[in-house]
C-alpha cells in the first residue's frame, strides 16, 4: 500500500475513533461522510474535527430546516414541483460537480423560503451519504429568470443566515465557483441581502451573467447543461425526476435522522469547545478550501 494511501487510512481510523469518544456527537456517522470531511478540510485532522462538530451543532440549532423532513409531505412536494434543484450528470474537466437551481414558475406566492431550504438540504444529504465519488469541487448555478422583486419579502433572514453559515462553514464541500445566470438588473438588491452573510473568499467566487450571454461557458462547458439550455445532459425534468426518486427512496433515513444527526449539549465534555456561531454569536470563520 502506498504511503499516502496508508496515511489516509490512518487518518480515517483516527477520526472514527475520535467521533466514538465524543459523547455529545452521533456515533453512527457514515464512513463516506467522514471521507468527505477529510477531503474538504485538506486532510487536516484538527480542522476535520472542528468542522464535524460544527456540522452537527449547527444542524441541532436549526430544527426548522433539519427536522420533520418527509419527502412525501405536501410542503416538500410543492418545492419539488415549483423548483428545479438538480445535480448535473457530468463533471467539468477539473472534476467539479455542477448544479442547477431555479424557480420554474413566476407564481412567487407558491414559494416558501424555509421549505425550499429544507428541501435543498435533503438533496445535499442524499449526495453526502450516497455518492461514493468525491469531486474536487462544487459549482452551483442559480438561474434567476423567474426571480422578481416579490422574492425579497419571502426571504427569512434567520434561516438565510443559517443557510449561509452551514454552506460556507459546515457542509463538507470544496466550493470553486458560483454562477448566477439570467441575472436581472435588480439582482443587486437580492445580493445586498445576502452580502452581510458572505465570506470575502466566497463573495469573490460569484459571477453574474446577464440574459442572452455566453459568458458562463468559459467556466462550465455548454454540453454539461440540460437540453433546455442547449446542452446534452438530458432534460431538466428527466434529471429532476431521478433525484426526486432518490430522495423519496431515502424517506426512512430522513425520518429517523431528525434526532440522530444532532448534538446532545448536556453530554458535551466539560473541556469540549462549542462553536458559539451556532447561537448567532460572533466568531472567526474557519478557512475554507477554496482553491
Amino acid at each position: 500500500m502506498p504511503d499516502q494511501e496508508l496515511e489516509y487510512c490512518r487518518d480515517l481510523v483516527t477520526i472514527k475513533d475520535w467521533i466514538q469518544k465524543q459523547p455529545h456527537l452521533p456515533n453512527d456517522v457514515e464512513e463516506l461522510l467522514i471521507r468527505r470531511f477529510l477531503a474538504s478540510c485538506g486532510y487536516s485532522l484538527e480542522l476535520t474535527k472542528r468542522t464535524i462538530d460544527f456540522f452537527f451543532t449547527l444542524r441541532s440549532t436549526a430544527p426548522e430546516i433539519f427536522c420533520k423532513r418527509d419527502p412525501w409531505a405536501p410542503e416538500i412536494r410543492r418545492v419539488f414541483e415549483i423548483t428545479d434543484l438538480i445535480p448535473l450528470p457530468r463533471k467539468t474537466k477539473e472534476n467539479y460537480k455542477v448544479f442547477l437551481y431555479r424557480l420554474n414558475t413566476t407564481e412567487i406566492d407558491l414559494f416558501n423560503f424555509v421549505d425550499a431550504v429544507k428541501t435543498f438540504f435533503m438533496l445535499a444529504d442524499t449526495r453526502l451519504t450516497e455518492e461514493e465519488d468525491i469531486p474536487a469541487g462544487e459549482v452551483p448555478i442559480f438561474d434567476a429568470t423567474n426571480v422578481s422583486l416579490k422574492f425579497i419579502p419571502k426571504i427569512n433572514l434567520s434561516v438565510l443566515r443559517k443557510y449561509m453559515l452551514y454552506t460556507q462553514e459546515a457542509i463538507p464541500i470544496r466550493l470553486k465557483q458560483i454562477h448566477v445566470i439570467n441575472a436581472p438588473a435588480y439582482i443587486s438588491k437580492i445580493h445586498a441581502i445576502c452580502k452581510p452573510f458572505l465570506k470575502t473568499e466566497v463573495a469573490k467566487l460569484i459571477k453574474f451573467h446577464e440574459p442572452n450571454t455566453d459568458t458562463l461557458y468559459k467556466d462550465v462547458p455548454l454540453e454539461l447543461l440540460p437540453d433546455e439550455y442547449g446542452g446534452k445532459a438530458g432534460t431538466v425534468e428527466q434529471i429532476k425526476r431521478y433525484w426526486v426518486k432518490r430522495i423519496e427512496a431515502k424517506r426512512d433515513w430522513f425520518l429517523s435522522h431528525d434526532q440522530r444527526w444532532s448534538v446532545d449539549e448536556a453530554r458535551r465534555p466539560a473541556d469540549g469547545h462549542r462553536d458559539e456561531r451556532a447561537r448567532g454569536l460572533p466568531g472567526s470563520f474557519r478557512s475554507l478550501a477554496l482553491d
